[in-house]
């Protein structure tokens, strides 16, 4: 057995190197890794991948643990690993029955197969460290790869291959105008600046300066849900003697982010708006807050997201700039947002939406649980001009994960995803049934 370092990501490579294999089984080697296999691993791989009559098998390494595929793992950047097995009768059957990959496509020839096997086959994980690897990239590197214009090409190629599986298991929803009904409820201010927070006396302060500088012809407050700080953050908000600032400090004290949102949603200070900022992070002028109310109003979206640029502390521009997310369109955008990690910011809720749905009491991912969910029903507006400025350190969420959590956050959200996939497919099905 051998491992064939594909360099060549189009579909008329995989055609060719399938047609040329004589065995049942094909190892493909990511070029840049230099793998060391022991003797009889690429044995065991052959072997799962019959016993499972699995389309694809891959392993750990002994560097790297990976997850476990689900239903809900069709992000094209899913980590196999550097080393695959895949069954060579079963892509041909696979090709059979769901078409071969279109000849124009340049880099999504594997991932349109591996969709496709999918839909009767498993991919599998081996929980063994059957290889080791060498020249790998930082946990993180990658992080942004799908909001780069520099990738725009291969992003509408991917969302191609990712919507047509949606339509071949029945999740792919149709574009939908839906707006939020008006409603007699009352609100003390239109809008509310959301802000969860725990530890922040460093950078809360000049946050909560940038929401209430913000200038609107309408009442609006700034509800910061301080999660059981042990620091100075209570001090920073007392500081503020403005009553537009509200503190919630939770009953309980088992919320993550998601459950802070909660509760800023459920209370009764809670304008008819919610919009989030984030208490490292500043708007980029005062005219954000009324330009985001103005577009919930105008077009009674139940989520509306703008665009942001990563800055440092002294607000100078940094990778990767302007993060716009111009991968979401009006006409695919809630298809689209099933294959990628993220719906951007700054983000706005129609409350009672928002109320309706509730976050998953998690801290991280609550925010895309939320948006796949309104997309499910609803339209979400955008807005692609920089919004917020995002300051990038080493105390963010989301900043140089390990591998153990960057496996935590993306098996969760495969997990959101997988639960959102089942929801579409009951939903169609539904639609069928009434005579949709």
């Amino acid at each position: 057995m051998q491992v064939h370092y594909w360099t060549e990501r189009s579909a008329r490579s995989l055609a060719d190197l399938l047609e040329s294999v004589s065995s049942n089984v094909v190892f493909l080697g990511e070029p840049g890794f230099e793998l060391g296999i022991p003797e009889g691993s690429l044995d065991r791989m052959a072997a799962v991948l019959d016993d499972w009559d699995a389309g694809i098998v891959y392993s750990d390494s002994t560097d790297q643990a990976r997850i476990d595929y689900q239903v809900g793992s069709v992000r094209d950047d899913f980590d196999f690993g550097p080393l695959i097995g895949l069954s060579v009768p079963r892509a041909r059957a696979a090709w059979d029955r769901h078409g071969t990959p279109a000849q124009d496509l340049r880099w999504g020839a594997l991932y349109d197969l591996r969709l496709k096997l999918s839909t009767r086959h498993p991919l599998v994980r081996i929980p063994e460290p059957l290889y080791k690897t060498a020249g790998h990239r930082l946990p993180d590197e990658n992080h942004f790869d799908y909001v780069d214009p520099a990738n725009r090409d291969y992003q509408i190629e991917m969302e191609r291959v990712a919507t047509e599986h949606l339509g071949r298991i029945g999740a792919y929803l149709e574009a939908e105008d839906n707006r939020v009904a008006p409603t007699s409820e009352r609100f003390t201010v239109e809008a509310s600046i959301v802000m969860p927070v725990r530890n922040r006396e460093g950078t809360l302060g000049d946050a909560l300066r940038s929401a209430l500088d913000q200038k609107t012809e309408f009442p609006f407050n700034v509800i910061v849900v301080d999660n059981h700080s042990t620091d100075g953050t209570a001090g920073v908000i007392a500081r503020f003697a403005d009553s537009r600032v509200v503190r919630i400090v939770p009953r309980r004290r088992d919320r993550g982010i998601g459950g802070c949102w909660n509760a800023a949603v459920s209370s009764p200070d809670c304008g008819r708006i919610a919009v989030q900022l984030d208490s490292d992070d500043l708007f980029a002028d005062a005219g954000v807050l009324a330009r985001i109310v103005g577009e919930m109003r105008e077009c009674r979206y139940a989520m509306l997201v703008g665009a942001y640029t990563t800055v440092d502390f002294e607000l100078r521009k940094t990778a990767p700039g302007l993060v716009a997310h111009r991968e979401w369109t009006p006409e695919n955008g809630h298809n689209n947002a099933l294959r990628v990690n993220g719906f951007g910011a700054p983000r706005a809720y129609d409350v009672g939406v928002a109320r309706g749905i509730g976050f998953p009491n998690v801290s991280y991912g609550e925010d895309y649980a939320m948006g796949l969910r309104i997309s499910r029903d609803y339209r979400i507006g955008r807005i692609y001009d920089s919004l917020y400025l995002c300051r990038r350190w080493e105390g963010n969420t989301d900043s140089r994960p390990t591998v153990a959590q960057l496996n935590r956050y993306n098996q969760y959200k495969d997990w959101i995803r997988t639960d959102e996939i089942r929801a579409r497919i009951r939903k169609n099905l539904a639609s069928r049934g009434a005579g949709g």
